[in-house]
C-alpha cells in the first residue's frame, strides 16, 4: 500500500501561552510534533508532509532531521484548507492519513487498523467516546439501522441540543484515497458559524456519494488527545511515562515507584535489575540485568553492564561501564568515560575521556580527564589530572599497580610507571619510572609568631 501522511501543525496554540510553535513543546524529551513524525515513519509512510503556519521557521529550524515536504498555510481557514495546502501532491491511488502534530499518543497499531480498512472510495475514520464531550464534533449516525451507519459530523458550535447529547465524537484523525481527498476537498465550502473549511464536511459529502465510512474506535483516549495548554502536556507526560515503567516492569525490571521515573529516548533494562525514585534517562541507555540504579540518577547515552551498582545522584553522560562496578554517589562520569570491570569511582569524582582499569579505584575527590589509567590503580582522594594547558589538552598515563597518594597534581603529558607510588600532595611533572616512589614535597617547618592575614578596613 502506497502510504502519505499530511500532518497538521499551523496551530498558533495561544493557550499555551508560549513565543514557540505549540506542536514543539516537548514531551518525553522531543517535540509533540517528533511523536507524529516518528508513528507515521514507523507506519512505513512514503511520504510525509507537513503543513505549517505559526513559528513556521522555528518549526523548521527544530526538526530539520525531518524527512517531510513542507507546506505553508498562510491564512488559518478551518482543517480543509489546511489539508488542501498538501493534498494535491500526493498520489491518486495512494491512502492519505490526516495526523495532527499537538496528537503525539496514537499508537502504531491504532493507525495500522485505521488505514487497512480504506479501499476505493471509502473513509476511514477514528473515533472516541467521551464521559464529556464537550467541544468536539458528534458522530452522527443513521437511526434504528442495524448497520448503525455514519451520516455526517457536527461540529460543537453547530449542534442542536439532541446532537450534543451523543458523546461519540470525531477525532479528525481519517485516511482517505488521494484522489477522492482532493475532489471532496474541492467541494467543501464555509458556510457555518466559524466561516472556515471543516475537513469534518468531507463525511457528508462521502454519504451523500454513496460511499462507506469504516469507524475504529479507540480504547483510551489519551491516543487522540491534543494538547491545548501545559496542564494537558503534563498529563499526557505522565501517562507515557506510565507506559514506558509498565514496559520494563513487565520485561523484570522493579522501580521503586512507577510515577517517579522519566525516560525521554530509548531505554533498555536487564532482568532483576532495580531503580529508584526520580531517576532521568535520556538518548539511547542499555543497563544489563542485576544492575542497581540509585535515587536520583541521571543516566545520557550510556551502556551499564550486568551486576554494576549506580548509587545515588550520580550524572553519567556518553559512558561505558562493566560489568560489577561500583559508581557514586555524587559522581559525574562525562563522555568518554569507560570504567572497566570491578572498578570503583566514588563521591565527588568527575570523570572525562577516561579510562579506569579493571580492579581500580577513585574512591573520592578526584578529577580525571583525558587518561588512560591501568589495572589495580589507586587514585587518593584529591588528585587531578591538569590536561589542559589554555589551549591545548594532553594525555595521562598511568601503568598497572601503581599507587597515586592524595592531593596530587599529574601535569600532563606524563606516564606514571607500573606498580610506581606517588607521595601524598605531589606536583608530578616528570614521567615516573617503574617501582619507584616520588615526592615533591619540602620538609615540614614551624614559623613561631606568625600573624595570620587579616582582613583590610
Amino acid at each position: 500500500m502506497n502510504l502519505s501522511v499530511i500532518i497538521l501543525a499551523a496551530g498558533a496554540g495561544t493557550r499555551m501561552r508560549s513565543s514557540k510553535s505549540k506542536v514543539l513543546h516537548e514531551l518525553a524529551g522531543i517535540p509533540m510534533v517528533e511523536h507524529v513524525y516518528n508513528t507515521s515513519n514507523s507506519l512505513g509512510a512514503n511520504k510525509i508532509l507537513m503543513v505549517y503556519g505559526h513559528g513556521g521557521d522555528a518549526l523548521i529550524n527544530r526538526c530539520e532531521h525531518f524527512n517531510v515536504d513542507w507546506k505553508l498555510q498562510e491564512k488559518q481557514l478551518g482543517t480543509a484548507h489546511a489539508v488542501q495546502q498538501a493534498s494535491t501532491t500526493i498520489d491518486d491511488d495512494s491512502v492519505a492519513l490526516i495526523l495532527y502534530g499537538d496528537v503525539p499518543l496514537t499508537k502504531m497499531e491504532t493507525l495500522e487498523t485505521l488505514v487497512n480498512d480504506v479501499s476505493h472510495n471509502n473513509i476511514s475514520l477514528l473515533t472516541v467516546t467521551l464521559d464529556d464531550p464537550t467541544g468536539y464534533g458528534r458522530i452522527v449516525r443513521e437511526n434504528n439501522s442495524t448497520s448503525n451507519k455514519v451520516l455526517s459530523i457536527v461540529e460543537h458550535k453547530d449542534a442542536s441540543d439532541e446532537i450534543k447529547k451523543i458523546k461519540e465524537v470525531n477525532t479528525g484523525i481519517l485516511a482517505i484515497k488521494g484522489s477522492y481527498l482532493n475532489e471532496c476537498l474541492n467541494r467543501i465550502g464555509n458556510n457555518n458559524s466559524q466561516g472556515e473549511y471543516y475537513l469534518t464536511d468531507i463525511i457528508e459529502l462521502a454519504v451523500n456519494d454513496g460511499n462507506k465510512i469504516f469507524t475504529t474506535q479507540v480504547t483510551n483516549a489519551y491516543e487522540v488527545e491534543g494538547v491545548n495548554d501545559r496542564k494537558q502536556l503534563a498529563r499526557l507526560e505522565r501517562i507515557y511515562q506510565q507506559g514506558m515503567a509498565d514496559i520494563i516492569m513487565n520485561n523484570g525490571v522493579s522501580l521503586a515507584d512507577p510515577k517517579r521515573i522519566d525516560i525521554r529516548g530509548e531505554l533498555s533494562v536487564g532482568i532483576d535489575s532495580f531503580i529508584d525514585i526520580n531517576c532521568l534517562f535520556e538518548g539511547k541507555v542499555s543497563i544489563g540485568s542485576n544492575v542497581t540504579i540509585g535515587a536520583g540518577c541521571i543516566i545520557k547515552n550510556t551502556t551499564i553492564a550486568d551486576n554494576s551498582v549506580i548509587k545515588a545522584y550520580s550524572v553519567i553522560e556518553d559512558s561505558i561501564i562493566d560489568e560489577h562496578c561500583e559508581v557514586g554517589p555524587f559522581t559525574r562520569l562525562r563522555p568518554g568515560a569507560h570504567l572497566k570491570n570491578n572498578s570503583r569511582v566514588g563521591n565527588f569524582v568527575e570523570m572525562k575521556n577516561t579510562k579506569l582499569g579493571e580492579n581500580s579505584k577513585a574512591s573520592h575527590l578526584s578529577y580525571l580527564g583525558d587518561s588512560d589509567i591501568g589495572k589495580n590503580v589507586n587514585i587518593g582522594a584529591g588528585t587531578i589530572t591538569c590536561n589542559y594547558d589554555g589551549a591545548n589538552k594532553f594525555k595521562t598515563i598511568i601503568k598497572d599497580g601503581a599507587f597515586i597518594g592524595s592531593d596530587t597534581q599529574l601535569i600532563a603529558p606524563v606516564t606514571v610507571g607500573t606498580n610506581a607510588t606517588i607521595g601524598a600532595g605531589t606536583t608530578v611533572t616528570k614521567d615516573v619510572e617503574d617501582n619507584t616512589l616520588s615526592l615533591s614535597r619540602s620538609s615540614q617547618r614551624t614559623i613561631k609568631g606568625w600573624q595570620r592575614p587579616t582582613k583590610k578596613q
